[in-house]
């Protein structure tokens, strides 16, 4: 997403994006889709491959990851074990149930210190994240 982009060059000493799966059960590729990027960042290309898969998401199938994998260079026999992992698949489903216990419903849904992002533009982002900032300085 560009204003979370845009939001760590603002603020790289007070930012940091942490990535939950959520793979919405209306994608027929969603899980695959989680599963492929999990197996791109074992080799340090998760965010290359995410932001891949995001903007091809309504062309998703094995031929369009095999595409992913081809253009970022990646270890084909090792991404094909790696998406196979029990470890990833259990991370996902971990991921996807703390989720739903937060409210999530699709994606991208944003969190910014544990409440949920309404105003998605930048300066409703950027006040939630001054208020914290103001919140945490009065509790030093």
């Amino acid at each position: 997403m560009p204003q979370v982009e845009q939001l760590l060059e603002k603020y790289p000493n007070d930012l940091k994006v942490v990535f939950k799966n959520f793979p919405i059960r209306t994608h027929k590729f969603a899980i695959q889709a989680a599963l492929a990027a999990l197996a791109a960042g074992r080799q340090n290309k998760f965010w290359e491959f995410h932001d891949e898969l995001f903007k091809n998401y309504n062309l998703l199938n094995d031929e369009k990851v095999q595409e992913i994998t081809t253009q970022l260079g990646l270890d084909q026999k090792k991404f094909e074990e790696d998406k196979k992992s029990p470890v990833e698949a259990a991370r996902i489903r971990q991921d996807y149930e703390e989720g739903l216990q937060l409210g999530v419903r699709g994606t991208p849904t944003i969190f910014i210190n544990g409440r949920k992002v309404k105003n998605r533009s930048m300066q409703g982002m950027e006040a939630m994240i001054n208020q914290e900032l103001e919140a945490a300085k009065a509790k030093k």
